[in-house]
């Protein structure tokens, strides 16, 4: 009997021992955690806080995402909204909840005073005044593509040599992604302050022209009336309006003419132009109209052949 005790007791002072070394290890470890990096009546950061803050951003960010997208799927079944108008929403609402996240996240995590982000704010201003107004200029440009929407999701854009369908436009840049499936990314910058052709903007309908340059000495009412005959029965070409030939000019060495076709996908014109091109030069081959070339005539004066003598020396030069 006097054994067991002993042994419970000894087995008992050794789980007491344990769980004094567990707890001053998980003291150590609370006080690592909760001892302050930085310690201010504006600011508060520890490990702990940090590590809550980094959690509590990553929330609010898969938040704010699963938001968005849940409005912009309500919103989609709104037949009469524009699917640009959705995208603009749903994407403004996302920045929202991201803007008063991260506030949130600042002032419970680490105890910030709202105040005085006004003084960041300020130290970035003349960040931006030396070296981030470009990239102060491209959000900005977000902003305003977001809100006027001259530049639309879907839309049919040319911008440069670039052509392509504007796949989604960010706080950044704007995606537009070509007929070869390859992604452009073009700064939104770029969009507000250069030219920019939109296809798809305001009224569906879009003139096509087409320049065409005959041989001089063709018969003009036949080009005319065989231009008109090339654009007709074309797929996705308009018979109202009907198509209009221009003769625009006499040139060096053609006359210059340009036909005009409508058309209600104006994404397709590359198409467009070229199954035209391909009737014009089947008919212009069937009705002897031809395409004029630069001709150049080489004339050489100044030569003058004195006697036979030199008339021999020339034939024996050919000679030889």
């Amino acid at each position: 009997m006097l054994l067991m005790l002993n042994f419970v007791n000894n087995n008992f002072s050794a789980a007491v021992l344990f769980l004094q070394d567990v707890s001053s290890v998980i003291q150590g470890i609370r006080g690592f955690m909760t001892h302050r990096l930085v310690d201010s009546e504006n600011m508060k950061i520890s490990l702990a806080r940090l590590v809550a803050g980094i959690l509590l951003l990553g929330l609010v960010l898969f938040l704010s995402g699963r938001i968005s997208s849940f409005i912009e799927t309500r919103i989609a079944k709104r037949r009469h909204f524009d699917p640009g108008l959705r995208y603009t929403i749903a994407r403004l609402f996302r920045y929202l909840l991201v803007t008063f996240g991260v506030l949130f996240v600042l002032q419970q995590a680490f105890d910030l005073d709202l105040t005085s982000i006004a003084v960041v704010f300020t130290a970035l201003s003349v960040g931006i005044g030396f070296g981030l107004q470009y990239i102060a200029a491209d959000i900005a440009s977000g902003f305003i593509l977001l809100f006027e929407r001259p530049i639309r999701v879907g839309d049919r854009i040319t911008i440069g040599e670039d052509e392509g369908d504007v796949q989604s436009i960010n706080l950044r840049t704007t995606i537009v992604s070509t007929n070869d499936r390859i992604s452009i990314i073009v700064p939104n910058s770029r969009l507000v302050s250069q030219r920019v052709i939109n296809w798809s903007y305001g009224d569906p309908r879009a003139r096509i022209a087409i320049p065409v340059g005959v041989a001089q000495n063709s018969d003009v009412n036949l080009v005319t009336d065989t231009l008109i005959l090339a654009a007709e029965d074309v797929e996705n070409v308009l018979e109202d309006p009907p198509p209009k030939v221009q003769f625009l000019k006499f040139g060096d060495y053609s006359l210059d003419f340009r036909l005009l076709v409508w058309t209600r996908q104006p994404r397709r014109h590359p198409q467009i132009k070229s199954d035209i091109n391909y009737r014009i030069e089947k008919l212009f081959r069937e009705r002897g109209i031809k395409i004029p070339y630069p001709v150049q005539d080489l004339r050489v004066s100044g030569l003058t052949l004195s006697g036979d003598r030199d008339t021999d020396l020339l034939l024996d030069d050919r000679k030889q």
